[in-house]
């Protein structure tokens, strides 16, 4: 970073007061407020040198100043202090996310994407666990007659699927059985998108001597594990954007809510694996249609695996350091919620 120590203390008090005030911020207000040690004449040649350098800009004419992408991308990465929840944030993220666990997994996951809303004043998305993820628990087939099997496939999520195969011809109790042993082999604890042709072929080896009925039950397997579906995404404080000046143009409200209709396009913002939080600093975002806005993403876990995201969206003035504390606390009381939840089931 290309900063001295003062132009540093400059860009980070400016940057605290305009995520706070929404208005631009001057060097007087800088030598009043925050007791730099030096005079508003130098705060203003520093702010000065901040803006060719592409931190600060000026909207208007003898205005303040207010922060650029690249001075908040600066902000986040080097200069905001680390923030704590009190104590009465954690009872609530904790007492949220355990009170619905008592619930269904969709009742786990919207409430966290409700209180997400109100805690950070923001919009929130939560993906709800990606079936796929999720691997094959058992599979269990069961004669109805000699002529009827019911295929059940069960996932560690707790999924639960059931299919009718009417056969060709009859098959006996211990046929069935081989079958069924065969398939659990070969299958249990792979996920439902690692089940492909190779897989199947490599089952279909071992199925010797029985391939006519197993080629009968195989489609209405692969039918039942592609029905399991991606879930749902849950969005909520949609309407706190206008809580914000920056949103107080009709138009550019509009833009925004019509943005989030699109539920494919919400899928887009939160696709990443990648378990570390990220942080999306308008023109950073590589979709158009936020490039006036902040996406900070992270993703959650039952045990060790990923299998759903977070999303906030907000203006660029968001109080990072607070949401960032909250997603933090969030995703460990949620990991844990989810991974006892499903253990137990």
């Amino acid at each position: 970073m290309d900063l001295d120590e003062r132009k540093r203390q400059v860009l980070k008090v400016l940057i605290s007061d305009y995520i706070t005030t929404a208005e631009p911020v001057g060097s007087r207000t800088i030598a009043k407020r925050y007791g730099l040690g030096i005079s508003s004449a130098t705060i203003r040649n520093e702010m000065a040198d901040l803006e060719d350098m592409g931190y600060l800009e000026q909207p208007h004419t003898s205005a303040g100043r207010i922060p650029s992408d690249k001075g908040y991308r600066v902000y986040v990465d080097h200069l905001m202090n680390a923030q704590k929840l009190t104590k009465e944030e954690i009872d609530l993220i904790q007492n949220s996310i355990y009170k619905a666990a008592l619930g269904e997994i969709d009742k786990i996951i919207k409430e966290t994407s409700k209180v997400l809303s109100i805690l950070t004043n923001y919009t929130t998305l939560v993906t709800s666990p990606q079936a796929k993820k999720s691997s094959v628990k058992h599979i269990q087939l069961i004669a109805v007659d000699s002529m009827n099997v019911v295929v059940i496939v069960v996932t560690n999520f707790g999924t639960v699927k059931n299919s009718m195969v009417k056969l060709s011809q009859p098959i006996t109790s211990e046929k069935l059985a081989t079958i069924n042993n065969i398939l659990n082999d070969k299958l249990k604890g792979l996920t439902i998108e690692e089940i492909n042709l190779n897989i199947i072929s490599d089952v279909q080896r071992n199925v010797v001597g029985y391939n006519e009925i197993f080629n009968e039950i195989i489609p209405i397997l692969c039918e039942s594990l592609n029905i399991i579906d991606d879930g749902d995404i849950y969005l909520e404080g949609s309407s706190n954007i206008f809580n914000y000046p920056e949103y107080n143009a009709i138009d550019k409200a509009k833009a925004f809510l019509s943005v989030l209709d699109k539920k494919d396009f919400l899928y887009k913002l939160l696709s990443s694996e990648d378990e570390n939080t990220k942080i999306f600093i308008g023109h950073e975002n590589e979709h158009i249609e936020i490039k006036d806005c902040s996406l900070i993403t992270t993703t959650y876990k039952i045990g060790d695996n990923v299998v759903g995201s977070i999303g906030i969206i907000g203006p660029t003035r968001m109080y990072y350091s607070k949401v960032l504390a909250i997603l933090q606390c969030f995703r460990s009381y949620l990991n844990d919620a989810l991974t006892s939840y499903y253990n137990d089931k």
